[in-house]
């Protein structure tokens, strides 16, 4: 008898960004001395900021001292750091979430991954495509049906709510990993009410919310009437503050937000997520939150303001000119990502090894978001600048060539 969760092998042999980095790996290998610019995975280049540093400082001071010192934490987060995320996050914006509904994490793609653990086998899931393939992979695992939902130009890389069908859940992601798209309060709100009228529960990664620039544009979901009742919300401080080896993020789900089980009582989502938390996890470092915390600091939020807005600024650079170099970018405006065509509708893998091989630019490729990703690659942003610069002449030459 088989006791291997078959439904691992549903999934495509190749992890994205495994598979970029045993190329990368092999060119490498192959020639040692050539010049490699990453513009592909999404890390951040730019260091802490000072404010950051000092409150680890200071929390690692905490550990050496037999009265300040932290061992496990709350499950889910200190309350001082929920206080000042609430107060911060969203308060701020005319917001109400309570530090009761904030739950803090170690990433926004743990947490992605790990609340498919509330929901059934059976629930049928809608995801856009293109998209971050933790949402799709960890639903196979489950043995999910996953439906995808096109986005490109035509609609703005924003899909609409189906007409003739009803999802369990969808995923949605704005600013958009890897499109760069964003959704304005009218396209979310059409899938607020659909939720509403459908029971479908919507998970809302606003990872990239700080990117943001345009005041007309929702940072949360909770901004739209009726979301308590149907929407989790997921953030992450790895690309807002740069804490992608520092790991935290947080996610809210408001008290309202029930469920139906199958025999007809109605269960609290947040009770479900706090009993697997303490189940499974032991909470985020008392250091990453001491950080975390710093960050909503008004020195905090100003000083990570100019990292995101250098990330920006080299953005718009790329989009410039990928628009120059005729490949029809799209992103880059509030978020870090650029999402173009490929030269002449070449294969997304083909491009790939192309600029490695020949620019010694990593890109991602597009079909490893999905089936719309074909013909397509993304550009990260965080990149150095000066590098960004670089590997956009590379390009532009074996391009032109």
């Amino acid at each position: 008898m088989s006791i291997v969760n078959e439904n691992f092998l549903r999934l495509d042999g190749r992890y994205l960004f495994q598979e970029i980095e045993k190329r990368v790996r092999a060119h490498t290998q192959s020639s040692p001395q050539a010049r490699i610019i990453r513009m592909g995975i999404g890390d951040v280049t730019c260091p802490l900021v000072p404010c950051v540093i000092s409150a680890m400082h200071r929390a690692v001071d905490d550990l050496s001292h037999a009265d300040t010192f932290r061992g496990y934490g709350p499950e889910r987060g200190y309350l001082w750091l929920r206080e000042a995320i609430a107060q911060q996050d969203y308060a701020s914006r005319g917001v109400v979430v309570s530090p009761n509904e904030i739950y803090v994490s170690d990433g926004a793609k743990s947490d992605t991954g790990n609340i498919t653990d509330l929901f059934s086998p059976t629930a049928v899931v809608g995801i856009p495509d293109p998209v971050y393939p933790v949402y799709v992979d960890t639903n196979v695992m489950s043995g999910r049906t996953v439906i995808g939902l096109p986005s490109d130009e035509a609609n703005d890389f924003v899909p609409l709510p189906p007409d003739d069908r009803r999802l369990d859940i969808v995923y949605l992601c704005y600013p958009n990993n890897p499109t760069g798209a964003v959704i304005t309060r009218e396209a979310l709100t059409r899938w607020v009410d659909y939720a509403l009228r459908t029971g479908t529960i919507i998970l809302y990664d606003s990872a990239y919310e700080a990117f943001i620039r345009d005041a007309a544009l929702p940072h949360s979901i909770f901004e739209i009437e009726g979301a308590r009742h149907c929407a989790i919300e997921f953030r992450s401080f790895s690309k807002t503050a740069g804490f992608t080896g520092v790991r935290c993020a947080y996610t809210v789900i408001p008290h309202e937000l029930h469920v139906t089980a199958s025999n007809g009582a109605s269960v609290r989502l947040s009770s479900l997520w706090e009993r697997r938390q303490g189940c499974k996890f032991n909470g985020a470092s008392y250091v990453s939150q001491r950080a975390a915390e710093a960050v909503c600091s008004p020195e905090g939020r100003a000083a990570v303001q100019a990292q995101t807005d250098h990330y920006l600024s080299t953005a718009r650079m790329i989009r410039e000119r990928l628009q120059q170099m005729g490949l029809r970018p799209c992103g880059g405006l509030h978020s870090p990502y650029v999402w173009a065509h490929t030269p002449e509708g070449m294969d997304s893998w083909t491009f790939f090894d192309l600029m490695l091989r020949e620019a010694g630019v990593v890109v991602t490729p597009g079909e490893g978001f999905g089936a719309c990703g074909r013909g397509r690659f993304r550009l990260s942003a965080f990149a150095d600048a000066d590098d960004a610069r670089e590997a956009m002449d590379c390009m532009e030459r074996v391009i032109k060539n």
